[in-house]
């Protein structure tokens, strides 16, 4: 699955991402993890024991080695699977979205109107909206691309476009799948650098990675080796 996806709507059929009523952070948001632990089969643990609080403005790097359940834990913060064992409570996030590893955009739609359309939908001007999204490309490197076609992006530019889109829904909680996975020591670099402006508008963010250098970019680490039995 690819492209981005608002878990309190739907995946647009010409557009990835949400561009659904825009949610307010709420005043003390938060996502509280109490001892959550997660098993398939219902003997060999994924992951336990993980206690912990998520906060605005924090881009928090989930590490682990492969297998180690990274996208599961997104699935349980983002409320798709029930842990478990314990419990998961989303405090004042408003809506969630993410954004998975395989960018996706309009091939022939430009790189602005990726990130134009979510403020549109919450009423603003056009005008008002690309001003807006402007600012988001200057912040993801990309506003020499602002007019291109997405089909005209490279890896590292398509992957930030999409991250920049994903602050652009205003979601309360951001959850973003090894979003250098797919790209070249180069162009995952070029995303890198940029992780941390993902929490620039306020938002809770979870970054699934092995990627070191993603790892280092982030403002808090999570290791599910440290969760495991």
């Amino acid at each position: 699955m690819s492209g981005m996806y608002d878990v309190d709507g739907a995946v647009e059929t010409d557009m990835v991402g949400a561009n659904d009523a825009d949610a307010a952070h709420g005043a003390g948001a938060r996502v509280v993890l109490d001892n959550v632990g997660h098993t398939f089969d219902g003997r060999d643990m994924l992951f336990r024991h993980l206690t912990m609080t998520l906060l605005p403005h924090h881009v928090y790097a989930l590490t682990g080695p492969s297998g180690s359940g990274k996208s599961t834990l997104l699935s349980i913060i983002a409320g798709w699977l029930r842990p478990s064992q314990g419990s998961v409570e989303r405090i004042g996030c408003g809506r969630t979205c993410w954004v998975f590893q395989n960018p996706h955009g309009v091939a022939r739609r430009k790189a602005i109107d990726h990130v134009a359309l979510p403020f549109i939908a919450r009423g603003h001007t056009r005008r008002e909206a690309e001003s807006e999204a402007l600012e988001l490309l200057a912040a993801f490197g990309l506003s020499h691309r602002a007019h291109s076609d997405f089909r005209a992006l490279s890896g590292g530019e398509a992957q930030r476009l999409m991250l920049a889109r994903g602050v652009a829904s205003h979601a309360g909680l951001l959850l973003v799948d090894e979003p250098t996975a797919q790209l070249d020591l180069h162009a995952a670099r070029t995303v890198t650098d940029r992780l941390q402006a993902l929490s620039m508008s306020g938002a809770t963010v979870v970054v699934a990675t092995h990627d070191p250098n993603a790892r280092d970019a982030c403002t808090d680490v999570i290791d599910l080796r440290d969760y495991q039995a």
